[in-house]
């Protein structure tokens, strides 16, 4: 609670005084002169407000000035992740550890400006890497909110990603994906499912190495295989200039 206090106490200075800055993204709010990584509203539709984590930490690389829309985030396991379609279209979870911001925001932000996807990845050992993407989109939901990505560049984790690019999104109770089952139910999560992953980001918080239930964890496949477990993913995107 005090935390969203300091926050809503930010406020004035996020908007101005007269209110009437609504930021898009959190580059808008970067380019505020906000520094900070935390909670902010930004407006992707209209006056709709929409709170989001914002990263503002730049590591020194080129690509990563900070300004970081997270739109997806697992971290402690406090939230359950297998949901229906509706919650992955509207968003659910806590901005201020895991959650999911929703295919429609994600749509919307997306739909008409370029951006790059950034996946920030660390285990329970203390190991953290990285993998981006130069292009991220997601398509509408006449489409099946279909996922565009490509331009991958290594940061350590290397490539668990592009084979879901194309794909349609598919929860336990819509299933979109390229296999002769379910793959949200054969691996308890919903994603952008091929036939079926090579990572599975909203699968089960395993707290590590776990090969009881094959793949159904947060796992990278290029990274830790599948039996694996990750402590946190930040899946977090950028508006490219």
């Amino acid at each position: 609670m005090a935390r969203m206090v300091f926050l809503v106490a930010l406020l004035p200075a996020v908007l101005g005084s007269d209110c009437k800055f609504m930021p898009f993204d959190c580059s808008d709010i970067l380019s505020s002169g906000q520094k900070i990584s935390g909670i902010y509203p930004i407006y992707p539709v209209g006056d709709t407000s929409l709170w989001v984590y914002c990263h503002m930490i730049s590591d020194g690389k080129d690509e990563d000035k900070g300004g970081w829309t997270v739109i997806q985030r697992r971290m402690d396991g406090s939230v359950n992740f297998f949901r229906p379609w509706d919650q992955y279209k509207r968003g659910f979870g806590n901005v201020e550890s895991e959650y999911w911001l929703g295919l429609e925001n994600m749509y919307q932000l997306t739909r008409n400006r370029k951006y790059m996807l950034r996946v920030d990845l660390e285990d329970f050992e203390g190991n953290q890497v990285f993998v981006l993407y130069s292009s991220f989109s997601v398509g509408p939901e006449a489409d099946g909110y279909r996922l565009h990505v490509s331009g991958f560049t290594d940061g350590g984790a290397r490539d668990s990603l592009s084979f879901h690019d194309g794909q349609k999104f598919s929860t336990f109770d819509k299933d979109q994906d390229s296999h002769g089952q379910n793959c949200a139910r054969l691996y308890l999560g919903a994603f952008w499912y091929n036939n079926c992953h090579g990572t599975n980001p909203n699968g089960v918080y395993l707290w590590g190495k776990d090969p009881t239930f094959y793949a159904i964890g947060d796992v990278w496949q290029t990274w830790k295989g599948f039996d694996v477990g990750l402590k946190s993913i930040r899946m977090k995107i950028k508006r490219v200039s």
